[in-house]
């Protein structure tokens, strides 16, 4: 069988940078995309080829897109992880961060697949994976913004899975609970930056000290990683894989409660008050 080809974004760490370690073990060659190639010399140093690209920039986009098409005459996998989490009020978050998040989270996501799909039809065959959260079933206080971008990603990936399967695609949706990385330490800075003075102070210091708690409650980025690979192995992928610390228990406590009793769950499991 031919080696198949992965791109994955945000590779530079977290999951990202577990993800193609982990399709490179399967057998996959896999070239790793991020803002700060500088960062993923380590992956360099295991084989794994690595290019700088920029999810909001076209011109980075479709160079990446192009250099992979060139060396290997497709894109088989294309995991979608590049964002970030920005949290804060949506009275105090500027539009124009508001506005960053979804280009991150959501048009650079679907921007790239637009460039891959062509290379795949062409083939009757690949996966899309677009890596959302539990964030994308579930809300907490104060990531209005980060909510909104993942339940965006959702939607289009249902969508999108309904339009490309008599292409022979697939589209998968990871959802990671609570994982040790950098990205629950970037979003209480955020959120401090936004919305720790004013009326939602109170708010935002309990919401940020539990975005930025220590990992003895966060699983490893390596169980979104085999998620992954298990999705891109598999004959026939399951739609969504719920992975990792609470992702199950929240996205089922959510289908399972009214909303007001889901509220006061969220509000006692991160400690913001209700006044």
């Amino acid at each position: 069988m031919a080696t198949r080809t992965a791109l994955v974004t945000g590779a530079s760490s977290g999951i990202g940078e577990q993800t193609a370690r982990a399709l490179q073990g399967a057998g996959f060659s896999v070239y790793a995309a991020a803002r700060r190639v500088e960062r993923m010399q380590p992956l360099t140093d295991d084989g794994v080829r690595v290019l700088a690209m920029d999810v909001t920039d076209h011109a980075s986009m479709a160079s990446g897109v192009e250099q992979v098409v060139a060396e290997t005459g497709a894109v088989d996998v294309l995991v979608n992880n590049a964002g970030y989490g920005s949290y804060g009020a949506i009275e105090d978050v500027p539009m124009d961060e508001a506005r960053a998040q979804f280009e991150v989270n959501v048009f650079g996501a679907a921007e790239l697949t637009r460039m891959v799909l062509p290379h795949m039809r062409r083939k009757h065959s690949g996966t899309i994976v677009n890596i959302s959260s539990m964030g994308g079933k579930i809300t907490t206080p104060l990531g209005g913004w980060y909510h909104a971008t993942k339940f965006a990603l959702e939607a289009l990936s249902d969508c999108l899975r309904m339009e490309l399967a008599p292409f022979g695609i697939d589209v998968v949706v990871i959802e990671p609970g609570s994982i040790d990385t950098e990205w629950g330490a970037i979003a209480a800075d955020k959120l401090r930056a936004s919305s720790a003075s004013g009326p939602y102070a109170a708010q935002a210091e309990a919401m940020a000290d539990a975005l930025s708690r220590g990992g003895e409650h966060k699983s490893p980025p390596a169980v979104v990683a085999d998620a992954v690979v298990k999705a891109v192995t598999a004959r026939r992928p399951r739609t969504r894989y719920p992975v990792g610390a609470n992702a199950k228990l929240a996205v089922g406590l959510r289908a399972a409660l009214p909303d007001r009793a889901f509220d006061t769950a969220i509000r006692r499991l991160t400690g913001v008050p209700r006044t």
